[in-house]
């Protein structure tokens, strides 16, 4: 008999830690160089194509079965996050990135020591920088933040805390 920790209310048993973050992209090689070349992403390996004539596709990914991934490569950021990027075919596929206002929207928040230099830099490469970088206040006061876009239009934010946040120090 399965006994209440791993049947009953409470978090997933064993979980631990994220593991990676998966994101479709419509040009696999311009998500290479924004990958590595900009976030300087180790490329780690790439598998593909695959397509299924059984309801596998809708079964384990929700997509359409007649979907066809054509790609996916996988890349490490320091030693520790790991993106799964892919591209794939699909008759109904919505090419607009959503918004973080729309159910589904995301963003990526890096972790950067300088963010005046990181955001420096971003608008040096033509970037989509938006706004000026945000100091935040309450449990969050001592972070700076702020969002860019990807070329193909995915959010992603940097965040900057290097005396670290006060819900932290108030802890201490």
């Amino acid at each position: 008999m399965p006994d209440e920790q791993t049947t009953g209310p409470g978090p997933v048993p064993g979980l631990t830690r994220l593991d990676h973050v998966g994101v479709t992209v419509p040009d696999l090689e311009q998500a290479h160089a924004f990958f590595t070349g900009v976030l300087g992403c180790e490329f780690l390996y790439a598998l593909g194509p695959f397509q299924d004539e059984s309801s596998w596709m809708s079964e384990h990914l929700a997509v359409a079965d007649d979907t066809v991934m054509r790609e996916l490569r996988f890349y490490r950021l320091g030693g520790q996050a790991v993106f799964e990027v892919f591209r794939y075919e699909a008759r109904d596929q919505v090419t607009a990135p959503p918004r973080n206002s729309d159910v589904g929207g995301h963003h990526i928040a890096l972790y950067v020591d300088d963010l005046d230099a990181a955001v420096a830099h971003l608008r040096a490469l033509g970037l989509t920088v938006l706004g000026e970088p945000t100091a935040s206040r309450g449990p969050s006061e001592g972070q700076r933040w702020v969002y860019f876009l990807s070329p193909w239009g995915a959010q992603f934010e940097l965040v900057s805390y290097p005396g670290g946040k006060a819900f932290d120090r108030q802890r201490a």
